[in-house]
């Protein structure tokens, strides 16, 4: 079975791979619009899906695909799913701003097998199989040595809507710098994000409302680099979930205090 899972990684790499010279070839040469307020969507977005979508159909027509950017969808816990986000970040994108990445997930009954997350403008490759370890540009990764939230760089995101969910995060923001942590980072990229938690570059994350194709292979490469996670409220995360806290495992009930949703 892992030798299918092998397959489908190096499958999902490709896909990536071809979907970041798409969107770099874009950059910072076509127009936006807007699927929602402040929420941007271009045509890299569309021509990197396409491609991805195409790959990975070529070498397994029968798997179900969830999709951001089309009226693809499929049941979350179907026997074998792709969970595809082409381009993570498309607001950064869309500002010229080098950071955003394409996440490529292989699920199996709901449950995340094979995770890719590609970072085409630093050549940045996070992949994980389930039971193997993750890994960066084919070398293994783990996530930080950090000991509590005073020793911690904590990154966050926020939802587009700009009521109630931004002022619950600015607030718990507030409470993390009330214990003294190292800094804040809100980079706009929530796959990244939890990559960087994976290979150690952040302590933590947290973020209130995200979707499937946002977390779903990110997700795995944190668990496999041995990072907690957890729902906003504290719960298992799984692809039903709708928010976010992880850390790199030694202060996640602490972590977990200051920014769950119920709190």
């Amino acid at each position: 079975m892992n030798t299918m899972f092998e397959r489908e990684s190096e499958i999902a790499q490709k896909a990536a791979r071809h979907a970041g010279k798409i969107i770099l070839e874009k950059l910072g040469s076509e127009p936006a619009s807007e699927k929602g307020v402040n929420n941007l969507v271009t045509e890299a977005d569309y021509a990197a899906q396409e491609t991805i979508i195409t790959i990975i159909r070529d070498q397994f027509p029968e798997h179900s695909i969830i999709a951001e950017e089309n009226d693809i969808s499929a049941n979350i816990d179907s026997t074998n799913l792709w969970i595809i986000d082409p381009l993570d970040g498309t607001n950064n994108f869309a500002h010229t701003i080098p950071h955003f990445s394409i996440s490529i997930a292989h699920a199996q009954s709901g449950r995340v097998v094979t995770g890719v997350v590609y970072d085409p403008v630093r050549d940045e490759m996070f992949s994980a199989i389930e039971g193997k370890g993750a890994n960066l540009n084919g070398a293994q990764i783990s996530v930080s040595k950090a000991r509590s939230l005073q020793e911690a760089i904590i990154a966050t995101g926020f939802y587009y809507d700009r009521g109630v969910m931004m002022r619950k995060t600015l607030k718990s923001i507030e409470k993390l710098f009330e214990v003294n942590i190292h800094g804040i980072r809100r980079f706009g990229s929530a796959a990244l994000d939890l990559c960087w938690v994976a290979c150690g570059r952040f302590d933590a994350y947290f973020e209130y409302n995200l979707s499937t194709w946002d977390f779903a292979a990110g997700m795995l490469v944190l668990e496999e680099a041995g990072g907690q996670c957890t729902d906003h409220k504290g719960g298992r995360l799984d692809l039903n979930s709708k928010g976010i806290a992880v850390s790199n495992g030694r202060f996640h009930d602490h972590f977990l205090n200051i920014v769950s949703w119920n709190n």
